[in-house]
């Protein structure tokens, strides 16, 4: 077996994860629709024939519950899909936006029962309702409760916040059942406006669910952070690293049931390149492998604290400040012919190396001579730093 059949590229993982993901929400969308399907039928024509508004609108949420498993079904459909050149950051948020639909729709919904709950509870000739609804609201219950328990032990093993919301649906469901149940009970008994109270708390508990669904789809949008305890955890990851010496700005931001994140990551002033880009793809695969929510990280090196350093915005680059050392070193006649030039960007100014061949050594003070040559030519530039003189 060779080395990259041993090892699976992280996208290649993260693609995995979010088509296993897909495949067992949309199992759960499913069972869950056609449930609803059916007690949604049940309700409304036992509700209209036993005469009880509680159970009709009871009927009409389990209905808004079908269109809420389609939301699902469709988002969990496409956030399984691979980042493309449209959505570089994967799908995620087709589940943010089903969710948000969801809110609402489930919001618009209370309205309607509210509504038909109140025009009912002042109607004086209330219709009592039949003991068959009594029936229909306990099957409703124990439907709904099911429903509960089957999302969240997936929601939990998946990590998805839109399945929790959903199972949550559920529970609330089956309360709002017990609602009805009561309601409806009481109706029986002769107390015909319970029936129609029933209707209007159902809908009141409706609207509470699709507010909190709503706000907690709009905060995702707007890119709201991880929370503390996983950004902290984050930092502590990044910092076992060996060669991080701090971590900041980091910042993180949702997107379905994944997140992305962009950190600086200080190392040592004067690493190579190559050395600064290890350190940086550790910290990206450190990062997915312990962090659940985390798919996806910008990494940016700093060879000091950019918060509190002095900026070096508008130095000149490479060619430009080798162009200029060189006019000044060719005034004095003092940079030797072979030599290799290194420029490190820190503190505001550009510091300088330059490495000469060993064989042109001759003994310290030489080397001292030259360095104090080279520095007083260009100490004249308002960006010049220092300077080192190295062999190798």
């Amino acid at each position: 077996m060779t080395a990259s059949q041993q090892h699976t590229h992280p996208e290649d993982s993260a693609q995995a994860q979010r088509t296993a993901r897909g495949r067992a929400t949309r199992r759960v969308a499913i069972v869950s629709g056609l449930v609803n399907l059916l007690l949604s039928f049940a309700q409304v024509i036992v509700g209209l024939i036993a005469n009880s508004a509680a159970l009709v609108a009871d009927g009409i949420h389990s209905a808004s519950d079908l269109l809420s498993d389609i939301l699902v079904w469709f988002a969990a459909r496409h956030a399984a899909m691979a980042p493309d050149k449209d959505h570089p950051y994967g799908h995620g948020r087709f589940e943010t936006a089903a969710t948000l639909g969801l809110g609402i729709l489930l919001t618009l919904v209370a309205l309607g029962i509210v509504w038909n709950g109140g025009e009912r509870l002042l109607d004086p000739d209330r219709p009592l309702p039949g003991k068959l609804a009594l029936i229909i609201a306990a099957v409703g219950i124990a439907a709904k409760e099911s429903l509960y328990w089957y999302t969240i032990a997936v929601a939990r093993r998946l990590n998805s916040e839109m399945l929790r919301a959903n199972a949550w649906h559920h529970r609330s469901d089956a309360l709002s059942s017990i609602v009805v149940l009561i309601g409806v009970g009481a109706a029986v008994m002769g107390f015909s406006y319970m029936d129609a109270l029933a209707a209007i708390i159902v809908g009141i508990m409706v609207a509470k669910i699709g507010w909190d669904l709503g706000w907690s789809a709009l905060t995702e949008l707007v890119d709201t952070a991880l929370d503390e305890d996983q950004v902290n955890e984050a930092k502590r990851v990044i910092m076992a690293i060996d060669g991080v010496r701090s971590v900041h700005m980091l910042r993180t931001r949702r997107h379905g049931a994944e997140a992305s994140a962009d950190v600086h990551v200080q190392v040592a002033p004067r690493l190579s390149v190559s050395e600064g880009h290890m350190i940086s793809q550790t910290v990206e695969d450190r990062m997915i492998a312990k962090l659940d929510a985390i798919t996806d990280v910008t990494v940016h090196i700093d060879p000091e604290d950019d918060e509190n350093a002095p900026t070096c915005r508008g130095l000149p680059l490479r060619a430009e400040a080798l162009a200029a050392l060189e006019q000044l070193w060719n005034e004095v006649h003092a940079a030797p012919a072979q030599r290799e030039i290194r420029l490190h960007y820190l503190g505001g100014s550009i510091d300088v190396e330059m490495i000469l061949p060993v064989a042109s050594f001759v003994d310290e003070a030489n080397t001292a001579a030259l360095r104090e040559n080279l520095t007083q030519a260009a100490a004249v530039l308002p960006w010049f730093g220092s300077l080192r003189v190295l062999y190798g």
